[in-house]
Formats: C-alpha cells, sequence, structure tokens
C-alpha cells in the first residue's frame, strides 16, 4: 500500500476521535456546572487547499533555505485563537513525548537527542499519519517560535513544520502552525488528497486548545 493510502485510513480513524471530541454538547453560556473550558473546539477554517493556504499563510514565519511555501509541493496553513496564555500552550508542544495522550493523529514519540522537552536540536522519532519519521528541531524560541524538519531516518529532511505564538490580549494566544512538504510523496499527497495535512493540523489545534483551555 502507497504510504498516501496509509496516511487516508490514519486520519480517518484521527479525525473520528477529533469529531468525537469537538461534537460533545456543546455548553450554554450561564449554565451552572458548563464552561466552554469543557470541550475541544474545532478550528473554524475556510481553507481546505493549498491555493487558500498559501494566500492566507503568515507572513511572518521564518522558513529555512529550501523549504519556501511558494516553491513547495504541499503547504498548509491552519491559525487558531487559544484562551490560553502562550506559555501553557507552549508547555504542551513542547512535551511531545505526550502527545500521544490528546492528539490522536501521533504515536510513539520518543526522543533519539535531547529531551525530556523539545529544545534547540532536540532530535525525536515518531509516527504521524501513518508514516514512522524523525524530526530535529531547527528554530526554538520560548513562548514563541518552533519548527522542525521532518524525514524518513537517514534521509535528507523533506518537511518543515513550524509553530508561531503570539499574545491575543489578556490570556489567550494566537497559534499559527504551517508546513511545507518537498518531493515526490509531498506532490503526489496533493495529488490525491490535498487537504489531508491542512485536516490534520486542523486536528492537532483542536485538541491543544481543548488542552490548554482546561487547565491543568
Amino acid at each position: 500500500m502507497r504510504k498516501t493510502n496509509i496516511v487516508r485510513h490514519v486520519l480517518a480513524a484521527a479525525a473520528v476521535s477529533g469529531l468525537a471530541l469537538a461534537t460533545m454538547t456543546t455548553p450554554t453560556p450561564g449554565k451552572a456546572g458548563n464552561s466552554q473550558e469543557d470541550t475541544p473546539q474545532t478550528p473554524r477554517s475556510g481553507s481546505m487547499n493549498m491555493t487558500d493556504d498559501l494566500a492566507n499563510r503568515s507572513r511572518d514565519i521564518h522558513w529555512p533555505e529550501g523549504f519556501s511555501p511558494d516553491k513547495a509541493d504541499l503547504f498548509s496553513h491552519n491559525e487558531l485563537v487559544i484562551n490560553a496564555p502562550c506559555e501553557r500552550v507552549w508547555q504542551h508542544i513542547v512535551e511531545a513525548t505526550k502527545w500521544p495522550e490528546w492528539y490522536p493523529n501521533s504515536k510513539d514519540v520518543r526522543f533519539v537527542d535531547g529531551g525530556p522537552v523539545l529544545q534547540q536540536g532536540s532530535v525525536f522519532r515518531w509516527t504521524t499519519f501513518g508514516i514512522a519519521l524523525e524530526s530535529k528541531v531547527n528554530e526554538f524560541v520560548p513562548y514563541s517560535r518552533i519548527g522542525w524538519f521532518g524525514y524518513a531516518p537517514g534521509a535528507a529532511p523533506s518537511f518543515y513544520h513550524t509553530w508561531y505564538l503570539t499574545p491575543a490580549g489578556t490570556d489567550a494566544c494566537t497559534v499559527v502552525t504551517d508546513e511545507v512538504g518537498k518531493g515526490a510523496d509531498a506532490a503526489h499527497l496533493r495529488q490525491t488528497d490535498e487537504s489531508l495535512m491542512h485536516r490534520g493540523h486542523d486536528l492537532w489545534l483542536a485538541t491543544l486548545k481543548w488542552m490548554a483551555e482546561k487547565g491543568d
């Protein structure tokens, strides 16, 4: 089975898990015992193709050489306001080995170099979209920016995933997560299921929002 078929089946299962979380009964404001912190909120996303994502992408992202979105074979842009401080949101992002506890499109996360949390130069292996990958942190600005390369162990980087956090008023954080893919696999995925990566990152943001807003 081609990697893209594996990816599609895994994300379908992940999306069901995310939908189950996101579609729980929406709390009614003002009723005792109900709070919007109780359930994850699905990001409002009108951009489901690469052309729209490129048009809406953040111009403040730092892209490494060779990974410009304008020359990408695959690209996704996702953005969401989370009603929690950026410091709390950041903590959930850098605690990579805990991702599988709340993000169903990740599993078997382990550090090869560094840890126990992500930092500059950390190398970790994990499975996402059904594909076993190695990633290395390339950019690390606490509470603001983190970006990592993704690649098959021993191969050249073919993906770059970045997060950009900015305060949004009092105790809120705007979270942008953009990713570039290049090469034959990325191009094939765009041809067969262009919005797959976008949908996966929507799920990641929805579950991140849920974790950050519910607190400890």
